[in-house]
């Protein structure tokens, strides 16, 4: 598969991914697109928030070189030019999430509409059989899209958690890419981790906090959506790659703390929208880990869950037990959560 021209161009795509995040990092301070600390953001000065747009500015790129590296290159390029569009805009003047929505469902069906691309089978989950979506798979692929770009946009709330997950996601799906000899979805997946590798390195302040960056809306809803675009091209197809059961493990971690986190405010009669401080990485933190700690530990999660996922789909582990075993651990997430404060006092005590 990797040859020297590949290894020079993966070198060449971290530099040229580098270098539109300093570009467009200046661009952001002179139009005023930055992220100042406020009551639930505790970060000290005005940031650019320009990460997604040097993320789609290097993946464009790239596909005007590989147009034929997937399937329907056209449609998600103008997909996640429409989204970092959108995602900037909202950065800037805070639109409605209602819009965001609208878009983002709009989207969806044009992936269904115009790529065919769509949830058909959910796969044997409860062994009974394949269960076929029929009708029900359009409505159940517009919450899947919707869904994915905003577990990944939730999961955005301490330095490198955004970059160090999706690169999980992204390396899990390569691997398992490359394994079925599925050689330009396993590229892309990796060429996906070395343009998300420089923002990483600068939201972490890796070349000084002055010249810190964050992602953004507009970077979390383009990531979100390359997920679960790869993951159904990966499961969905005429001839899947992989198991639908299989991509559950892959985005375990964002998938649960955006469920659990909307279960948890309707239950308390908020809106499953509202934002607040209560996701997992808000959670370590108040037990006492540091923001570096708590991306170690939560990128570790995922990595585990993403090696059970390959673990099970390599060595074809019946999916109701693959499904049921992600819904254990689910529940058991939901209800610790729901009973979060009263487990962290007792964490504390303990270590106090």
């Amino acid at each position: 598969m990797f040859s020297l021209s590949l290894y020079i161009e993966l070198i060449f795509t971290f530099f040229f991914s580098l270098t539109a995040l300093f570009f467009m990092r200046k661009f952001a301070l002179n139009v005023g697109l930055v992220d100042k600390p406020n009551a639930r953001k505790l970060h000290v000065g005005a940031v650019p928030l320009v990460g997604g747009l040097s993320i789609c500015i290097s993946i464009l790129y790239f596909l005007f070189n590989h147009p034929d590296i997937i399937i329907h290159t056209e449609l998600y390029a103008a997909s996640i030019l429409v989204l970092v569009v959108v995602g900037a805009l909202d950065d800037k003047f805070d639109i409605n999430f209602k819009l965001r929505f609208l878009v983002q469902g709009a989207l969806s069906v044009a992936m269904m509409v115009l790529g065919k691309i769509e949830l058909s089978t959910a796969g044997n989950i409860f062994g009974t059989g394949t269960i076929l979506l029929g009708w029900a798979g359009y409505i159940i692929t517009i919450l899947a899209v919707v869904g994915a770009i905003n577990a990944f946009n939730m999961v955005d709330g301490i330095d490198g958690l955004l970059g160090a997950l999706s690169s999980v996601t992204f390396g899990g799906l390569g691997f398992l890419m490359y394994y079925y000899e599925q050689y330009d979805l396993a590229y892309l997946c990796l060429i996906l981790i070395v343009i998300i590798t420089p923002y990483i390195l600068l939201n972490l302040g890796a070349f000084g906090r002055k010249r810190r960056v964050f992602m953004g809306d507009a970077g979390s809803m383009l990531i979100g959506f390359t997920v679960i675009w790869l993951l159904l091209l990966s499961s969905q197809e005429n001839r899947p790659l992989m198991r639908p059961v299989t991509a559950l493990w892959l985005i375990g971690i964002p998938l649960m703390d955006m469920a659990a986190i909307m279960i948890r405010r309707i239950r308390r009669g908020d809106s499953p929208f509202k934002p607040d401080r209560e996701h997992l990485h808000h959670i370590f933190q108040r037990i006492g880990l540091s923001s570096l700690q708590t991306l170690l530990t939560i990128t570790s999660i995922s990595a585990i869950f993403a090696i059970i996922g390959i673990v099970g789909e390599i060595y074809s582990i019946p999916e109701y037990l693959m499904f049921y075993g992600f819904i254990a651990i689910f529940s058991i997430y939901l209800t610790s959560l729901l009973k979060i404060w009263v487990i962290t006092k007792s964490i504390r005590r303990y270590f106090d």
